[in-house]
C-alpha cells in the first residue's frame, strides 16, 4: 500500500474516532450533570385540595397477551373513581378487539367511567389514536400507558401533585423491567435503557435542559398538548416530537427517577431490533424536524447544545459504519508504533470506549449499592451487543435522512409473566440487515483468526468483541427459525416486577 493511501486511511481513522470521541465526551458531561444535581429531587409545590379529573389513555394494537393485565393494574389505581376516566384506544385487527370489549364491560361493572374507541383504520398509528381521543377526554390531565406496563396503585397519588405548579406540563415516571432476569438479552437491554432512564433523563431534567416524554408512564397536562399543536404523526417518535414542541413554548417537565413503572423488555432479538430501529429512525426524524426551530428559538446556548447532542446522538451509528470499514487497516495496515498508541489509540479508547463503560456502570451504581460491581461482567457483552446492533440502527438513520417512509412497527409484547411462551404469539419481522450482519459475523471471525495467526495480541480483544457482537445478533435472530417456543410447556416463573 502506497504512502498516500496509508495517509488517507489514517485521516479517515482520525475523523471517525474523533466523532465517536465527541459523543463519548458528551456522556461524561451527562455524568457530571447527574452528579452535580443528584440531590435536587423534585418535590411538588403543594397538594391539590380537590383532586383533578384524570383520563387514563391506553393505546392498544393486537395486544391479546397483555391487555387484561394492563386493565387490571389500572383498575387498582388509588384514585377516586369519580375523578377517573379510562379510554381504551383499540386499533386491533385480531381477537384483542373482543378482549378489550370484555375489559371495558368489566370496568363499567366496577363503577369506572370507561370509553372504548375502536378504529377500523390506523391513520397516524399511536399518535393518531391519541389525537382522535383528545376531544372526548374529560380530564385536564392525561395519563398514558403502553400495553405492557404495570402501574403501581400509588402512582397517581405520587405524581399528580406536581401539577400544582401551573408551569408543569408533563410528569414522567421511570420504567422498570419485569423480565430483566429472563435472559442475557433482557439483562443487556435493561442496562442499555438504564443509562438513558437513570442518568440522561435525570441529568437533563434537574439541570434545566430539555428531555423527552418516554411515550408511556407519564402524565400530560391536556392544555400543554393543545398549545404545543397536538399529537403529530410525521415521525415514528411522536413522544419526542411533542416534548420538544411543548418545552419550546415554555412548559416545564418533571422527571421522577425514583418512581418506577414496571414494563416488559422484548424477549427476543427480532423484537429488540424492531424496537431499536423505530426509536433510532424516529429520533433522527425529530432531529430533522425540530433542531432548526430549537436553534432559531430564544433558548439559551446551553439548552441548544444539549438538544443537539440529544437529538443527534444516533448519528454515532453512521460513524460505526466507518469503524467497521477501518478495522482491517487499523489492525493490519497501520504501523503499531508507540506514537500511534499514545496520540491516537489511547485518546480514542478513553473518550470513545472508556466513557461508555463508565456511563453504564454509573447507571447501575446509581440504583443500588455496588450495583456497578454486579454489572461489571456484563460490560464487554453490552459493548458487543451495541456493535452488533450498528447495522440495524445505522440503516434506520439512513432511512430517516433520505425520507424513506415506513409504518409504525410495534414491538411485540409477549406477556411472559402470564405463562405465555414468547413465540406463541406475535413476532417481529426480519429485515435485510440480517444478511449484512451474517456477512460481518463471518468477516470478523476471519479477522480474529488472522490476528491470532499473526500474534497481534493487542488487536484480539477488540476484534473478539466485534465478532461476538455480530455472531450474537445473528444467532439471536436465527433462534426463531427453529420456533421451539411454540411447543407447550410449563409457565416460566415471573421475574421481580420492581427490578429496574
Amino acid at each position: 500500500m502506497t504512502d498516500w493511501t496509508v495517509t488517507l486511511w489514517l485521516c479517515c481513522y482520525i475523523a471517525v474516532f474523533f466523532g465517536l470521541s465527541v459523543f463519548g465526551a458528551h456522556r461524561l458531561r451527562i455524568l457530571y450533570l447527574y452528579w452535580v444535581h443528584r440531590g435536587r429531587k423534585p418535590e411538588p409545590q403543594g397538594r391539590f385540595d380537590q383532586l383533578p379529573v384524570v383520563t387514563v389513555q391506553l393505546p392498544i394494537f393486537n395486544e391479546v397477551c397483555v391487555v387484561e393485565r394492563l386493565v387490571e393494574s389500572v383498575s387498582k389505581l388509588d384514585y377516586p373513581k369519580d375523578k377517573l376516566q379510562i379510554q381504551i384506544l383499540d386499533d386491533s385487527t385480531d381477537e384483542t378487539k373482543s378482549v378489550c370489549e370484555d375489559c371495558a364491560e368489566s370496568l363499567r361493572r366496577q363503577g369506572f367511567d370507561v370509553e372504548l374507541r375502536h378504529r377500523s383504520h390506523r391513520i397516524g398509528f399511536k399518535a393518531g389514536a391519541l389525537e382522535e381521543a383528545m376531544p372526548s377526554a374529560k380530564g385536564d390531565f392525561l395519563l398514558i400507558f403502553d400495553a405492557d406496563f404495570l402501574p403501581p396503585s400509588d402512582l397517581l397519588q405520587n405524581m399528580i401533585h406536581h401539577f400544582t405548579d401551573d408551569k408543569v406540563g408533563l410528569v414522567q415516571a421511570r420504567w422498570g423491567h419485569i423480565n430483566k432476569a429472563d435472559s442475557l438479552l433482557t439483562r443487556l437491554q435493561a442496562m442499555m435503557l438504564d443509562g438513558h432512564l437513570v442518568l440522561e433523563q435525570t441529568a437533563r431534567s434537574r439541570s434545566g435542559h430539555f428531555f423527552n416524554f418516554n411515550g408511556t408512564a407519564g402524565i400530560w397536562r391536556k392544555k400543554t398538548i393543545i398549545e404545543a399543536g397536538g399529537w403529530e404523526h410525521d415521525t415514528l417518535t411522536e413522544d419526542m416530537d411533542l416534548s420538544y414542541r411543548a418545552q419550546m413554548r415554555g412548559w416545564r417537565f418533571v422527571y421522577l427517577k425514583d418512581i418506577l413503572v414496571p414494563a416488559e423488555l422484548p424477549p427476543d432479538m427480532d423484537g429488540f431490533k424492531s424496537q431499536q430501529h423505530r426509536w433510532t429512525k424516529g429520533s433522527i426524524q425529530v432531529c430533522k424536524k425540530i433542531l432548526g426551530d430549537v436553534w432559531r428559538s430564544d433558548q439559551s446556548l446551553g439548552i441548544k447544545l444539549e438538544a443537539t447532542a440529544h437529538l443527534g446522538a444516533n448519528f454515532t451509528y453512521l460513524l460505526m459504519f466507518g469503524v467497521l470499514v477501518l478495522m482491517y487497516p487499523a489492525n493490519f495496515v497501520f504501523e503499531n508504533s508507540w506514537q500511534k498508541a499514545l496520540l491516537l489509540d489511547l485518546p480514542v479508547f478513553f473518550f470513545a470506549s472508556l466513557s461508555v463503560i463508565i456511563f453504564y456502570l454509573a447507571a447501575q451504581g446509581a440504583q443500588r449499592p455496588w450495583g456497578w460491581l454486579k454489572a461489571l461482567p456484563y460490560l464487554p457483552l453490552l459493548l458487543a451487543l451495541g456493535i452488533g446492533m450498528s447495522i440495524n440502527n445505522g440503516i434506520a438513520v439512513l432511512e430517516a435522512l433520505f425520507d424513506h417512509q415506513s409504518d409504525f412497527v410495534r414491538t411485540p409484547k409477549q406477556g411472559n409473566s402470564l405463562g405465555i411462551r414468547p413465540s406463541n404469539r406475535y413476532k417481529a419481522a426480519r429485515s435485510v440487515s440480517f444478511w449484512i450482519e451474517v456477512a460481518l459475523a463471518v468477516y470478523f471471525t476471519y479477522l480474529l483468526a488472522l490476528a491470532i495467526w499473526k500474534l497481534q495480541w493487542a488487536s484480539i480483544p477488540f476484534l473478539a468483541m466485534f465478532q461476538f457482537g455480530f455472531v450474537y445478533v445473528v444467532l439471536g435472530s436465527m433462534e426463531k427459525w427453529f420456533d421451539f417456543g411454540s411447543m407447550s410447556g410449563p409457565p416460566e416463573e415471573p421475574s421481580d416486577p420492581v427490578l429496574a
